[in-house]
C-alpha cells in the first residue's frame, strides 16, 4: 500500500479557501493573521495531519531553535534542577533542547558531543564528566562558531564561556564554620580534582586551615567518586584511625557525607558530639538524615536558566559567549544540627 501524500501549507489553505501565504504566517503565530484566523488555520493542521517540516526550515534559516545539553548524570537532584530552569528557559524563547547524559565517563561524552554537532544544535551546554581530561571533543564547535557553555563542572576555554559558583569561597566558608565551632582535625571527602568544583571546594578547605593555624594533613584527604559506597569506605577507615580520628568531616557533596555518617552512627560515633559534619549541594537527602546536615545551598534552576538564558542572548547577538567568560551565582551556608558541636555558637 503506498505511502499517505504528506499534508502541505496549500492543502490547508485549500481546505480553508485562503492563501497559502496566510497559512504560513499564521503557523508561525504572525500578528498579521487575525487570531480567529490564526485558530481555524491550527485546527485545520490538526484535522488534516499536518506536520512542520523543521529540517527545510532550518536550512534556510540556518538555525534548528535546538540546544544541546550534556550532563554528567541525570539521577541527580542538583542536576534535575538544572535542567528544569534550562528548559524553561528555553520554552519561553521557542527553544527545543537535546538532553544526553555521559554517566560520568569521557569516552561517551564524547559521543554525545559527536552527536549534538551531527544534530546541527545551535549552541551546546555541558558541564563535564568525572574523568574527563580535555576538552579536544568540543573543537568542532569552536572551529563553527557553534556557542558552548560550560556550567558547574566547566573547562576554562578562550571560546567559551562558564556558569558556576565561587566553590573556593563556599568550601572556606564550611570549613571555618566547622573550626569555629571547635573541630580542630578537619577531614575533607573530596572528588577528582580534575574537575574545578572538587579542586575549589579543596582550596578553600586548605586555604581556612592555613589562615587558621591548622597544617594540613594528608591523611585527612579522602578522594573518590563521592557515592553511597565511597561514604561508607570513608568512615571504615575513619574508624581504624582510633585517637587520630577527626573531630570533622566537610564533604564535597551530601551524598558521601550522608553515608558517612549512617555507618559511624551504627558503629556509636555521636555526631555532631564526636565528629560534626558539613556537605554541599543542599540535596534533600541532607534533611532526611538525622541529625540534619549542615551544608551549601546553590540553586540548580537558577544556573540552568542563567546558562540557557546566556546562550539565547548570544545566538541573538545581544551578548558574546568569548567577552563574558564567567557568571559567579550566589551560594549560601546552611548551618543545621551535623556540625554544632558548640551549641553556645
Amino acid at each position: 500500500m503506498p505511502n499517505e501524500k504528506e499534508i502541505t501549507i496549500y492543502d490547508i489553505a485549500k481546505h480553508l479557501n485562503i492563501s497559502a501565504t496566510t497559512v504560513s504566517r499564521g503557523l508561525k503565530d504572525h500578528p498579521s493573521i487575525n487570531k480567529n484566523t490564526r485558530k481555524k488555520i491550527f485546527d485545520a493542521a490538526r484535522h488534516l495531519g499536518y506536520r512542520s517540516n523543521t529540517f527545510a526550515s532550518s536550512l534556510r534559516s540556518k538555525r534548528t531553535h535546538t540546544i544541546g545539553i550534556i550532563v554528567p548524570r541525570l539521577n541527580s537532584y542538583f542536576m534535575s534542577s538544572v535542567l528544569a530552569g534550562m528548559e524553561d528557559a528555553a520554552n519561553r524563547e521557542n527553544y527545543n533542547i537535546i538532553i544526553s547524559q555521559s554517566l560520568e565517563s569521557a569516552e561517551k561524552e564524547m559521543a554525545n558531543a559527536h552527536t549534538m554537532y551531527n544534530k546541527r544544535v545551535d549552541g551546546l551546554l555541558a558541564s563535564l564528566a568525572y574523568d574527563t581530561e580535555n576538552i579536544d571533543h568540543f573543537e568542532p564547535f569552536f572551529k563553527k562558531e557553534i556557542p558552548v557553555i560550560f556550567f558547574d563542572r566547566i573547562y576554562d576555554h578562550k571560546e567559551s564561556m562558564s556558569v558556576v559558583i565561587d566553590n573556593n569561597k563556599a568550601a572556606y566558608d564550611v570549613t571555618k564554620h566547622l573550626i569555629d565551632n571547635g573541630c580542630r582535625r578537619i577531614m575533607h571527602l573530596g572528588g577528582n580534582m580534575l574537575r574545578n568544583v572538587y579542586a575549589d571546594r579543596f582550596k578553600g578547605y586548605k586555604k581556612a586551615l592555613l589562615d587558621h593555624k591548622m597544617k594540613f594533613d594528608e591523611k585527612l584527604l579522602f578522594i573518590s567518586k563521592l557515592n553511597e559506597e565511597a561514604g561508607t569506605e570513608a568512615a571504615n577507615l575513619i574508624l581504624k584511625m582510633g585517637n587520630k580520628k577527626p573531630d570533622g568531616v566537610f564533604s564535597a557533596n551530601d551524598t558521601a557525607a550522608v553515608y558517612c555518617m549512617l555507618k559511624l552512627k551504627e558503629a556509636g560515633v555521636r555526631i555532631p558530639e564526636d565528629i560534626a559534619f558539613a556537605g554541599f549541594n543542599n540535596d534533600p537527602i541532607s534533611k532526611i538524615i538525622e541529625p540534619n546536615l549542615t551544608t551549601v545551598n546553590y540553586s540548580g534552576y537558577d544556573m540552568g536558566e542563567a546558562a540557557v538564558t546566556s546562550l539565547i542572548n548570544h545566538l541573538n547577538g545581544i551578548s558574546n559567549v568569548k567577552s563574558t567568560n564567567t557568571i559567579i551565582l550566589r551560594s549560601d551556608l546552611i548551618i543545621r544540627d551535623s556540625s554544632l558541636k558548640n551549641k553556645s555558637l
